[in-house]
């Protein structure tokens, strides 16, 4: 009786780890874990035309690092702005990494807003892919907790008296979502371009800031009928989304990129502009 009673427990046992170990193993992924997924996707590899050469110098900008609670050190490219301010601008670079076009165009936006601090986040610790193979190896290679870690260190670098807006672009347009979402009541404004939304109405009712979304009616990915999923869960949420989308291709804002878009580019940085202008005073 009791080599029955043991021989049970252990199958029971067995039965709920595995279970257990099912559970975990078909957890829905994150957003970004989801968009990082599409990196085995060799028509997506493909949709992402190599980058033109861009060679960016600024006399302003600078590399610095700090620290993470990992126990980590984190790079970011900040541009401080003339006046002391509490506005902060954090920007979360394309699939490619942190390379000159991200930093040309945070100086663009820099100049264009005035007196704002931006530091350019670095989720991929130092990496740049200037072909598609390693790109999507960085991407992919990119885990939650790392870039979370890197994020917050940014948060807590420009302090707890700081307003946060922020702006990202494919890979980044999605994990700048997610640092809104992080940066909590300190978020101001957060603008996605072309980056795959939360899908969680949970998350999205933590969120403390309007979102300004310009997306691509062409792109295969983040497709007409996710970003219609994503507004109605915002309405849902009780969020405010300001919605552009246009007819170009995913990747249309980069002009290092082949499929560039200059009309709907010029349109979707004139609102992202006007967007965030008024929420960084």
């Amino acid at each position: 009786m009791k080599k029955f009673l043991l021989l049970s427990m252990l199958v029971l046992g067995g039965t709920f780890a595995f279970s257990q170990s099912k559970m975990a193993c078909c957890a829905k992924p994150s957003a970004t874990q989801q968009f990082a997924m599409l990196a085995s996707n060799k028509d997506f590899r493909m949709s992402h035309k190599l980058p033109l050469k861009i060679h960016f110098q600024s006399s302003i900008g600078k590399a610095i690092t700090y620290k993470t609670a990992d126990g980590k050190d984190a790079d970011a490219y900040v541009l401080m702005a003339k006046n002391p301010t509490n506005n902060y601008l954090l920007v979360v670079h394309e699939w490619w990494g942190l390379n000159d076009f991200v930093k040309m165009e945070s100086e663009k936006i820099y100049n264009a807003l005035g007196d704002v601090n931006v530091i350019d986040l670095d989720l991929y610790d130092g990496k740049v892919a200037t072909t598609r193979e390693d790109a999507g190896k960085y991407m992919q290679g990119v885990k939650d907790d790392r870039a979370k870690a890197i994020i917050n260190g940014a948060i807590a670098y420009v302090g707890p008296n700081a307003h946060i807006a922020t702006i990202g672009w494919c890979f980044g347009g999605g994990w700048s979502l997610q640092t809104a979402l992080l940066a909590g009541k300190q978020a101001v404004a957060c603008v996605m371009y072309y980056g795959m939304p939360e899908q969680d109405i949970n998350r999205l009712k933590t969120l403390h800031c309007a979102v300004l979304g310009n997306f691509a009616n062409k792109d295969q990915w983040i497709n007409p009928k996710v970003v219609a999923k994503f507004d109605s869960s915002m309405k849902v949420a009780g969020k405010k989304l300001y919605l552009h989308q246009y007819d170009a291709d995913h990747g249309f804002a980069n002009p290092s990129n082949p499929i560039y878009n200059s009309d709907a580019t010029k349109d979707a940085y004139a609102n992202t502009i006007a967007f965030l202008k008024p929420r960084m005073k």
